[in-house]
């Protein structure tokens, strides 16, 4: 099969590989019918995660089950499935509190910008969509692999609620599903920092009442001039820098919440700050099995259309230039066909 390596900073190549076996019980093998690339992968792509040997790499996915494990009964062969970017039993007592990104024994399902992909822990990873899903529903269930549920968590670990103001920091793919996703936990008003205008269209289109360009000091000083002074009810922060992160605390309100599922890079809070702003502060890999039976459900019936994010759409034999694009902004996020 096809499938893509990372050999070193900005070299990603499609190689031939072996098509994956069942290798455990509780195994599933799938056919990829979409795969993209993700904001994270690029921490590997520019060399700020180290790249020491050639790798697969990518982890968002959706396709057809090809074959099961003898232990799989959840998911069977010809289903669509969709699936979280880590592996969980969905049964173990982090899984069953909500937080499957951090099961007891999870495992980290890798190499999915490819023809053919073994996930690990099938039943407790795998959805299966209620229908296979038309072509024009394919790029929103992708995201839903990732970036929809990122961006999902991030709005509920910043507590959006109806009425809400909130405020989104990054532009990138999981920022604007934050967008999606504050409109649709009821945010009133929605103010996505971006200084892109594609961007800010789509933001726009999503629903963010407010668009604020201005970084660093100069957009916390925007953002409290429009929320009178006061900061956000709920912060999204979906980059990962220091001046992201900054730029988050400062935008929120005493008593708001701040939900970060950018990676954090270099990334350091000052505790006497945080404890005398009362804001509150939680994030970390998003548990997206949590929400994929909801978040289908609102693609399917047409309540949510994450999939615009996808602005360039390549065959897998061109992911490098998917890479690329991505990595000089001039696609906010690339799909793959393999």
């Amino acid at each position: 099969m096809r499938a893509t390596i990372i050999h070193a900073p900005g070299d990603i190549r499609v190689e031939d590989r072996p098509e994956p076996k069942i290798t455990a019980p509780t195994d599933a093998v799938i056919r990829t019918v979409a795969t993209c690339v993700c904001g994270s992968d690029l921490w590997n792509y520019r060399g700020i995660n180290p790249v020491t040997k050639p790798e697969p790499i990518g982890h968002e996915y959706v396709g057809i089950v090809e074959e099961v494990g003898d232990d799989v009964t959840h998911v069977k062969p010809g289903q669509f499935v969709i699936g979280s970017f880590i592996a969980s039993d969905n049964t173990c007592p982090n899984c069953r509190a909500g937080y499957q990104t951090n099961c007891l024994h999870r495992d980290f399902p890798n190499g999915c910008q490819a023809e053919y992909i073994r996930i690990p822990l099938a039943d407790g990873t795998l959805v299966a969509t209620p229908d296979q899903p038309s072509e024009d529903l394919i790029p929103s269930l992708l995201t839903l692999s990732d970036v929809m549920g990122t961006g999902w968590y991030a709005a509920r670990a910043a507590e959006v609620k109806p009425g809400a103001t909130a405020v989104v920091v990054g532009d990138g793919a999981v920022g604007l599903s934050g967008v999606i996703a504050a409109k649709e936990l009821g945010a009133e008003r929605i103010i996505a920092m971006s200084r892109h205008e594609s961007r800010q269209k789509l933001a726009l289109e999503f629903g963010a009442t407010d668009i604020v360009a201005e970084r660093g000091e100069d957009g916390v000083a925007r953002v409290k001039e429009l929320t009178n002074g006061v900061g956000a009810d709920s912060v999204l922060e979906c980059v990962g820098t220091p001046q992201s992160m900054h730029q988050a605390l400062q935008s929120t309100r005493p008593g708001g919440n701040v939900g970060f599922v950018g990676v954090p890079h270099d990334v350091q809070i000052d505790g006497q700050e945080l404890f005398f702003s009362h804001v509150g502060l939680r994030g970390g890999p998003a548990p997206v099995r949590a929400y994929l039976p909801d978040l289908i459900n609102r693609v399917f019936e047409g309540r949510i259309d994450p999939g615009k994010v996808f602005d360039l759409t390549l065959p897998l034999d061109e992911v490098a230039e998917g890479y690329k694009a991505m990595d000089e902004r001039r696609a906010i996020k690339a799909l793959l066909r393999p």
